[in-house]
């Protein structure tokens, strides 16, 4: 269950409470089939386990684990055009005329309705949690879009969830330029090897994108001395979790080293209590490390109103 991407929001101490309500009001929420003249539907499914029964939270000290379903019909617009114009030729040969533009708009409509309840269904789901004693949301997803979808399903099931985004007091963009040009990495924070560096003023948008790099190399110094500054870095975190970092302060391809995961070896009795002890060294490991970045990059937790 561990999570590969972190898209992260914060809330206050009041909020944090209020959640306390999460089980009860996601049950109203839960994911139901798409009907058949429905495009999708969203919803909550557990995290562990399947059908009505399975509890749509779980929850191990302060972090609570919920999912967010959805179900999408499968209607690509290539397939649904072809059709039409077969239609649409069809009347032209066997009617001698041609189809006007407000047929050809209840032509397709007709064909959406025939379609649509035949149309192949798509299941997803993403994984989040929220830290209560900390103030974080944190979502299994590197897109902006994706995120901002979840919780507000997660709003629509609470009737308020003011989490918002991060507000960091230190410019990430500046901040990783620095640790790599000039090695002035806080402890514990070692390089990896990928970074993206671009030339935020150049009009053409000059772009360099390294992997499996060493990133202290001189390749990598006269990118930086042309005046190019770093989007995305690759870093360790205390020789336990590696990870890609963004100017957006998304975490990317973030991955428990061996360290971490040896942990694990033969430390639950079933598989119940084995998930529990995945999720509870998961969250400690990354509480430790948004912890980091709260302090490298100015995260302060919205106070109460």
């Amino acid at each position: 269950m561990f999570f590969r991407n972190l898209t992260l929001f914060r809330f206050s101490p009041a909020v944090a409470e209020d959640l306390s309500r999460l089980d009860d009001a996601l049950a109203e929420h839960r994911l139901r089939p798409c009907g058949p003249m429905e495009l999708f539907t969203k919803g909550f499914v557990p995290p562990i386990g399947r059908g009505e029964e399975a509890a749509l939270t779980h929850a191990v000290k302060h972090c609570t684990w919920v999912s967010v379903g959805g179900e999408d019909k499968l209607l690509p617009a290539a397939v649904v055009n072809d059709e039409l114009y077969r239609r649409v030729q069809k009347i032209a040969e066997e009617e001698g005329r041609k189809v006007g533009g407000r047929e050809r708009k209840r032509m397709k409509e007709d064909l959406l309705n025939e379609l649509l309840p035949r149309a192949f269904v798509r299941n997803s789901r993403m994984s989040a949690y929220v830290d209560r004693q900390h103030g974080w949301l944190v979502l299994d997803t590197s897109s902006r879009k994706s995120a901002e979808n979840a919780l507000t399903q997660i709003r629509e099931a609470l009737g308020s969830f003011p989490a918002v985004p991060l507000a960091p007091e230190e410019g990430p963009r500046v901040l990783m330029t620095d640790w790599l040009a000039n090695g002035t990495l806080p402890a514990g924070l070692a390089l990896g090897d990928e970074v993206e560096l671009r030339d935020p003023g150049s009009n053409t948008g000059a772009i360099a994108r390294c992997r499996r790099q060493d990133l202290e190399s001189e390749e990598i110094k006269e990118h930086l001395r042309n005046g190019k500054q770093v989007f995305q870095l690759g870093l360790v975190f205390d020789d336990r979790i590696s990870f890609v970092l963004g100017e957006d302060l998304i975490l990317r391809k973030l991955k428990l080293l061996d360290v971490v995961t040896d942990e694990l070896a033969d430390s639950a009795a079933d598989a119940a209590a084995e998930l529990d002890a995945r999720f509870a060294l998961f969250t400690l490991e990354i509480e430790r490390l948004l912890g980091k970045l709260e302090e490298w990059f100015g995260l302060p937790r919205p106070k109460d109103a």
